[in-house]
């Protein structure tokens, strides 16, 4: 399967013809299979639109989204739903996990929902249990561990499957620095040593400096885009610092 991913001249409108607003306005760019893809923007750039554009929460006004070579643009609402469980991860802000299942059944449920096979199952779900640094809680319940553990469940839950891109939508707003700085690690375990491809959305220049590209996008179109390349993580924040200062500065301060 071809990982890359193209968006190629999308646009997005919302309202009727007196009163129309441009979300995205003929947005192109392409993610690399085992990318690490920061978009910030400030409130109103489109950031969350082109998200849930991208992860057919929301469909275009016009343009394409190719998943390799499939034109998610063209399926209809039961395909876009079967496309969206088979290739698809989320991380949500507010973890989204069941109470009454523990940490592992959560996990697990993920593939069970596929109808896989039961031994397939235990494997994987060790498999990625341990990798998070999860597998001594596995029989606790949500409300028994901390926010940065609930979060690596949804981690490991959006990873479970496989899917070809996981998003994640401002993942460290609700989570103190402490816990922000686990998941983003988290991160950069599931994107380096287990190969994922993540795309993620956020205002914070912090979270946003363990990304490998971001772009920034100001009135729903991209105005700037920065790679990280053999830089520190530290360069490179200075570096998204310095862009967030041309766009007034209202995105440069951590939560």
């Amino acid at each position: 399967m071809n990982g890359t991913i193209r968006i190629c001249d999308i646009e997005k409108y919302y309202g009727s013809k007196e009163n129309v607003t441009k979300a995205v306005n003929r947005v192109s760019f392409e993610v690399q299979e085992g990318e690490f893809m920061g978009v910030m923007g400030a409130s109103g750039s489109g950031k969350s639109t082109l998200l849930n554009l991208m992860s057919t929460i929301d469909k275009v006004t016009s343009g394409h989204i190719y998943y390799g070579d499939t034109d998610i643009t063209v399926l209809n609402d039961d395909e876009l739903a079967q496309f969206r469980k088979e290739r698809l991860g989320f991380v949500f802000q507010d973890f989204n996990l069941l109470d009454t299942l523990t940490i592992e059944e959560n996990i697990t449920l993920a593939m069970a929902l596929h109808k896989k096979p039961a031994k397939e199952i235990r494997k994987r779900t060790d498999e990625i249990m341990q990798r998070l640094g999860i597998a001594e809680i596995g029989a606790k319940f949500p409300h028994q561990v901390s926010g940065g553990q609930k979060q690596r469940c949804a981690c490991a839950r959006a990873l479970i499957n496989r899917p070809q891109l996981v998003f994640a939508d401002e993942p460290t707003g609700a989570l103190d620095s402490k816990s922000a700085q686990i998941l983003l690690s988290t991160f950069k375990t599931m994107n380096e040593d287990l190969g994922a491809t993540i795309f993620m959305v956020t205002h914070d220049a912090f979270s946003a400096s363990y990304c490998s590209r971001i772009l920034f996008l100001r009135d729903g179109e991209i105005f700037h885009e920065l790679r990280k390349g053999e830089k520190s993580r530290k360069q490179f924040l200075d570096e998204i610092l310095e862009v967030l200062s041309l766009t007034g500065g209202d995105l440069s301060h951590a939560e």
